[in-house]
């Protein structure tokens, strides 16, 4: 309704200004002997330019009645270009708005009427007003055409436009829902090595629970703390868990930041040379936190052997009081990051759905000094407690 109305205001002030032009014309001397606007071409020409407001609600029904009106307003012997103006504007409506065979009549009529208004002249002529008749409507018809056919482009392309980010959607949710089930399969393997330590310690404490106390009571507490981040761990797998995924089970130990110094052998070998930086003292972690650190890295490391050739790299493992940064920075050229992807197109999803299930977050962009920056910090309480010797403070190597 709102959208009727503005089109009705709209249609008015049209309407409005075409009839104080009609009535400007009506005052003028035509110099063809027409008489000046009397009485009923001033009814008339009003009556005409009403329905001019409501061209585009009814276009067929309104360039009718102009049409009529005005074969009446020049068979009472009126100016025919008085009211001219507005049966060419109701003749576009129709031809912008109607199919063309619809046009094609509406125009055939107002060629008609205006050659009848040359032969009805007093002293007019028949050859103008044949050619008008001609010209006039011809044009009319094969620009409102035009914009029809334009308008229904933009439309089409409108539906296109969304049916494509429609797909885009739901290929982006099928992307974070396959991501989703990989890392719970993964997560399921981390809870079952949990699940084992805590088999055996709980058969070491019952072994020596009256021999030996003390290593009784340890094993106990290495049951306690296991057991907790079993659950940690089951609590984040049970949020991404989905039905029906029969993909196989990889048997492979999980990896973990140890082995990022064989990716980055890997990583050479492919072509591209990588650095691998540790700084700070390095901690132990849960299982699942370097999982989501080796994922992240793995999966930005591939992107620069896909997207950024020839291009080194540079993996820098931070352990800070508080958090766990790791990043990734290439010297390849600038990339736009809703195009570096893996294998499925939706690489970033993943490391944003591996961050956000422990706490932390993935930035990317271009490097402070080009190339492109895959950023992951995870926060503390994602981490263990264990220390490192001293002398493992720093680790540089490249392969």
């Amino acid at each position: 309704m709102p959208i009727l109305r503005s089109s009705l205001v709209l249609d008015t002030g049209i309407a409005s200004a075409v009839l104080a032009c009609a009535l400007l014309l009506g005052r003028q001397d035509s110099g063809e002997g027409y008489p000046p606007l009397g009485a009923s071409g001033l009814l008339l020409t009003l009556a005409v330019h009403l329905l001019l407001c409501w061209r585009r609600r009814y276009p067929d029904e309104v360039a009718a009645g102009i049409l009529a009106l005005w074969t009446v307003y020049i068979a009472l012997g009126h100016w025919p270009v008085v009211n001219s103006l507005a049966a060419q504007l109701a003749l576009y409506t129709v031809a912008s708005t109607r199919p063309l065979r619809t046009a094609v009549a509406v125009g055939a009529a107002l060629g008609g009427i205006w050659l009848y208004a040359g032969i009805a002249a007093p002293e007019g002529s028949v050859a103008a007003a044949a050619a008008l008749g001609i010209v006039v409507p011809t044009v009319l018809v094969r620009f409102g055409h035009s914009a029809r056919e334009s308008e229904r482009r933009g439309v089409r392309l409108a539906e296109l436009a969304e049916q494509l980010q429609r797909e885009r959607d739901a290929e982006a949710l099928r992307a974070v829902a396959e991501e989703q089930a990989r890392i719970a399969r993964e997560l399921h393997d981390v809870i079952a090595h949990h699940i084992s330590v805590i088999s055996v310690q709980s058969g070491l404490a019952d072994y020596v629970f009256d021999t030996d106390p003390g290593t009784a009571r340890k094993a106990l507490g290495t049951i306690a703390d296991t057991s907790s981040e079993a659950l940690e761990e089951m609590r984040r797998m049970l949020t991404l868990l989905r039905a029906g995924d029969d993909a196989p089970e990889s048997y492979a130990p999980m990896p973990t930041l140890g082995g990022l110094a064989d990716m980055a052998t890997r990583m050479h070998a492919g072509g591209v040379p990588v650095e691998l930086i540790v700084e700070g003292r390095p901690r132990a972690l849960p299982p699942g936190v370097e999982l989501c650190a080796y994922r992240v890295v793995q999966e930005a490391l591939t992107n620069v052997l896909k997207h950024a050739r020839p291009a080194a790299a540079v993996v820098r493992v931070r352990y800070e009081p508080r958090r766990l940064l790791v990043s990734v920075t290439d010297d390849g050229p600038g990339r736009d990051p809703a195009r570096v992807g893996s294998r499925t197109g939706h690489g970033l999803i993943g490391m944003h759905e591996r961050a956000k299930l422990y706490g932390g977050a993935v930035t990317t962009g271009p490097g402070p000094e080009g190339g492109f920056r895959v950023r992951l910090t995870l926060p503390a309480s994602s981490l263990a407690g264990g220390q490192a010797p001293a002398g493992d403070r720093e680790e540089r190597g490249r392969p």
